[in-house]
């Protein structure tokens, strides 16, 4: 795989995924993606396509939820000259794009009804008929498809066609979220933090501190990999430390005493505090420190590090926001 294509971790979650898309990589059959966002589902859809049979054919790439429903059929399947209102020469459609190879079809839950019937057409009989032509061509595409909703909960709320459900769920690989994945947010930290570092042309990678790691470690992830590498990202580019383990971590960039504050929802206190997302973790008092320091950290940012402001932010006094930062060894005493 390329060097922006890898797939790195380490945990039997994400191996067994990965090791299940190999597998039906081989077979000329349809397969479903299904995971949250950032979890790597178009990285997972690149290697079922290199490592079939196709691998030397294209490989098109299409968004369904990039485009208003009344193009989507029309990019699929093409058009002719004066089909419609704007269509002012013929047009070959992603299907005849990907002829001989494979199509992702990413965000598929999106389709319109009417764009899933002639989906389910093209797979059933091979044939692409373009809008505004009477005659049929025949294609031979690999479609690969994604989506992050609950298709089986979509189809039994008349939301999605079912037998279009059980063409394309020859296969269905599920990737694990990466709070599911125990030891590989250390792993793709340091990844991220490597490149990085190196495209800063930093002369070694010093790593994370142990707070840091801490903190990533805690924290719930809910855009997985892909949010997780713009936090390691951010955080190297901000630390003007080489020579020192980075030492400081930015998980909200929207942070900042000057934030539009959003209105509150009928009913809801605007004063009560969020929820968060619970992880899995193995150390209750190592995470409950981290989580305690990274609210402290973002705090601390978002006052622009005036001590009596945060403290105040935060419901405590003076002392016990200065007793809470030497604890955690955030600032300078």
């Amino acid at each position: 795989m390329e060097r922006n294509t890898q797939f790195v971790g380490q945990s039997l979650a994400f191996l067994d995924a990965v090791e299940q898309a190999g597998r039906a990589a081989e077979l000329n059959r349809p397969v479903l993606v299904v995971g949250e966002r950032g979890t790597g589902k178009e990285l997972v859809a690149e290697r079922l396509h290199r490592l079939s049979p196709r691998w030397g054919e294209p490989l098109i790439v299409m968004n369904c939820a990039a485009l208003p429903e009344t193009l989507i059929e029309a990019e699929l399947f093409g058009h002719e000259q004066g089909a419609f209102t704007g269509a002012t020469r013929s047009r070959a459609g992603r299907f005849e794009e990907a002829d001989g190879g494979t199509l992702f079809l990413d965000e598929l839950a999106t389709l319109s009804m009417a764009a899933q019937e002639r989906l389910l057409r093209v797979i059933e009989y091979g044939e692409v008929t373009r809008i505004g032509a009477s005659r049929p061509m025949t294609v031979d595409v690999r479609i690969i498809a994604a989506t992050n909703e609950d298709l089986p909960g979509l189809a039994e709320a008349g939301r999605f066609r079912p037998d279009l459900l059980d063409r394309l769920s020859f296969e269905v690989i599920t990737l694990p979220p990466l709070r599911a994945r125990d030891g590989d947010v250390a792993v793709l930290a340091d990844h991220f933090g490597r490149r990085m570092a190196a495209e800063l042309g930093w002369p070694q990678w010093p790593g994370f501190s142990t707070d840091c790691l801490g903190a990533l470690e805690a924290h719930a992830w809910p855009g997985n990999v892909r949010e997780l590498r713009n936090v390691v990202e951010r955080a190297v580019y901000r630390w003007n430390e080489p020579s020192r383990a980075v030492a400081q971590i930015v998980f909200d960039p929207f942070a900042s005493p000057w934030q539009p504050q959003r209105p509150a929802k009928a009913g809801e206190d605007p004063q009560s505090a969020p929820v968060p997302s619970l992880a899995p973790v193995s150390n209750l008092r190592a995470a409950v420190d981290a989580h305690e320091a990274a609210i402290v950290q973002a705090a601390l940012e978002r006052h622009r590090f005036n001590q009596r402001a945060t403290a105040k932010a935060l419901g405590l006094s003076y002392d016990q926001l200065r007793h809470c930062m030497r604890k955690h060894r955030l600032g300078a005493d």
